[in-house]
C-alpha cells in the first residue's frame, strides 16, 4: 500500500461518476469505467452527463490527470488495487433486484485479475450479494486468496451527492477479514484522519481535521442490511409524516407545527418531517421493494414496508383530489406545473412523483404547461407523445392563463415567486403546493386561494361582479 492507491469504478452514473470524481479529489488514480461507448466518449471530452453540485467541477479538474473513462473493464481493472461495483440494480415486477449487471461484471472482474485485488459493492444489493460474487468469481478459476468482497454501501442524496461523500455522517466497511478491511481504511483515510478537510479548496461540509467522519467497520452481511434499512427507514419516515399530515386535514390543525412539535424531539429529529406528495427517486421505491421481498423470501412478516408503499401511492391520488376540490371539474383545464425532478437540485425524475401527476392530469383531459429548472429535457424523453404538455422558459410563463399553478418540486426558486407577478399571469388565483414551500399568511395577504399538505386551506374567492354591470 506505499505505491500510489489505484482504483477503478465500474459504472458511471449518479454513484459511479461521483465516486469516481471523488476518489479523483482524494488523491487517487481513478479509471471510470462504463459500456455506453456515447457517455465515455462525452466524459472524456469533459462533459458531465448529470446535474449535481460540485460535480461538473471535479470531472474538469482531475480528468486527464488522475482521472479517466475507458468502456474497456480489463483494462481499467489491470493494476487497481480495489474494485467499485456501482453498476444498476433495477427491481422487477415483484420487487426483488435484478442483479444481472452486478454478475456480469463479476464475470468480467474474474478474466482480468492478475493480482490481489479488493472487489466492492457500492451498489445498493440485497444481503448474500457478498457472497454469490465471491461463488461467481471462483467459478470462474480465480484462487480464493486473489481477491476479496467487501460491501462499502453509499449514503448519497442527489443534488447534495459530493458533498455527502466527502463529508458523509459515516464510512461503512463490511468485511470478513483484515486484509481487505485494511485496504479500505487506507482509501479513506483522508477523510477519517481529517487531512482531506485541511486541503487548499477543499469541498467545504460539516467535517473538518478535528472533526473527521467516523468509520463503522462491519461483516459484509450487516453493511448490506444497513444500507437497505437506512432507506427504508427515511421511507417509512416520510409515509409517517404524510399520514400524519391527513389527520391535520381532517381536523382542521397544522401539520408544520406537528412536525415542529415532534423534530424537537432528540429521540426523533426535524429530518424527513417534510410533508408532501410522496418519495421518488431511484432509492427509496426500488430499495424499499427489494427490502420486502428480501424478506418475503426469509419468511420475515415485514408488512410494514407493504404499508409504506401503499400510502406513498396514495398521496399521489390525493394530491390531484385537493386540485379537484378547488376546480370542481379537471377535463378541459389549463394547468401549470413547477417541478418535474423527484427533488430539487437533481435532473432525475426517476419515481418522481410529479410525472406521476402530469400522467394523470393528461388522462383527466388536463392541458399542462410546465417548468424545471434542470429536468425538462429527462421528462421531453420520458414523456415523448404527449400532445397535451408543452414545457415553458420559466414559472411565470408555465403560469400563464392558468387556471391553477401546482408546485411539485422543492425547487429553492419556486420558494421565492414574485406572487403579484405570478397572480397577474394566472387567469385563476390558485396555488396548490404539493411541497409546503409557502407560509399561508403570505398567500392570505396575496389574495391567493392556497392548498397545501396538512395545513388548512386559504380559500381566497373575489367577490361577484355586480349583475347591473353585466346588463
Amino acid at each position: 500500500m506505499n505505491d500510489p492507491i489505484r482504483i477503478a469504478v465500474v459504472g458511471s452514473g449518479y454513484v459511479g461518476l461521483v465516486a469516481a470524481a471523488c476518489f479523483a479529489e482524494l488523491g487517487y488514480l481513478v479509471t471510470c469505467v462504463d459500456n455506453d461507448l456515447r457517455k465515455i466518449a462525452a466524459l472524456q471530452a469533459g462533459d458531465c452527463p448529470i446535474h449535481e453540485e460540485h460535480l461538473p467541477a471535479l470531472v474538469h479538474k482531475h480528468l486527464g490527470s488522475n482521472l479517466y473513462f475507458t468502456y474497456d473493464l480489463g483494462d481499467a481493472i489491470h493494476g487497481a488495487d480495489a474494485v467499485f461495483i456501482a453498476v444498476g440494480t433495477p427491481p422487477s415486477e415483484t420487487g426483488k433486484a435484478d442483479l444481472s449487471y452486478v454478475e456480469a461484471v463479476a464475470n468480467e472482474i474474474a478474466r482480468s485479475i492478475t493480482h490481489y485485488t479488493v472487489i466492492v459493492e457500492k451498489s445498493t444489493v440485497p444481503v448474500y450479494t457478498s457472497e454469490w460474487i465471491c461463488r461467481v468469481i471462483q467459478r470462474n478459476g480465480v484462487p480464493r486468496n486473489l481477491f476479496d468482497v467487501v460491501s462499502n454501501p453509499e449514503f448519497l442524496r442527489e443534488g447534495t451527492a459530493v458533498r455527502d461523500f466527502l463529508h458523509p455522517d459515516r464510512i461503512v466497511i463490511g468485511a470478513d477479514h483484515a486484509r481487505p478491511l485494511a485496504v479500505l481504511s487506507k482509501i479513506y483515510e483522508p477523510l477519517t484522519k481529517g487531512t482531506y478537510y485541511g486541503t487548499l479548496n477543499a469541498i467545504e461540509g460539516p467535517h473538518s481535521p478535528d472533526q473527521p467522519p467516523p468509520l463503522v467497520s462491519t461483516s459484509t452481511k450487516s453493511a448490506e442490511i444497513i444500507k437497505h434499512a437506512s432507506n427504508a427507514f427515511l421511507a417509512l419516515k416520510i409515509s409517517f409524516i404524510n399520514s400524519v399530515a391527513n389527520l391535520c386535514e381532517a381536523t382542521h390543525a397544522d401539520i408544520s407545527q406537528v412536525a415542529r412539535g415532534m423534530g424537537l424531539d432528540s429521540r426523533i429529529g426535524p429530518k424527513f418531517l417534510q410533508p408532501g406528495i410522496g418519495y421518488g427517486g431511484s432509492c427509496f421505491p426500488k430499495d424499499v421493494a427489494a427490502f420486502r421481498h428480501i424478506a418475503e423470501q426469509l419468511g420475515i412478516d415485514f408488512s410494514l414496508l407493504t404499508e409504506v408503499e401503499r400510502i406513498n401511492t396514495g398521496q399521489k391520488r390525493r394530491f390531484i383530489g385537493k386540485l379537484r376540490s378547488v376546480l370542481w371539474t379537471l377535463r378541459g383545464k389549463r394547468i401549470g406545473v413547477l417541478g418535474l425532478a423527484f427533488k430539487g437540485g437533481t435532473d432525475d425524475i426517476r419515481e418522481s412523483p410529479a410525472i406521476d401527476i402530469v400522467r394523470q392530469l393528461i388522462a383527466e383531459g388536463c392541458s399542462v404547461q410546465a417548468f424545471d429548472p434542470a429536468a425538462m429535457a429527462r421528462t421531453a424523453e420520458a414523456l415523448p407523445e404527449m400532445s397535451r404538455l408543452r414545457y415553458t422558459a420559466d414559472e411565470y410563463a408555465a403560469a400563464q392563463n392558468a387556471d391553477a399553478v401546482l408546485i411539485l418540486t422543492d425547487w429553492t426558486e419556486f420558494g421565492n415567486l414574485d406572487l403579484q407577478r405570478l397572480k397577474t399571469t394566472m387567469r385563476c388565483s390558485i396555488i396548490v403546493d404539493g411541497r409546503n414551500l409557502y407560509d399561508p399568511d403570505v398567500m392570505r395577504t396575496s389574495g391567493i386561494t392556497y392548498v397545501s399538505v396538512g395545513r388548512p386551506i386559504v380559500d381566497f374567492i373575489e367577490e361577484p361582479v355586480p349583475l347591473a354591470r353585466l346588463a
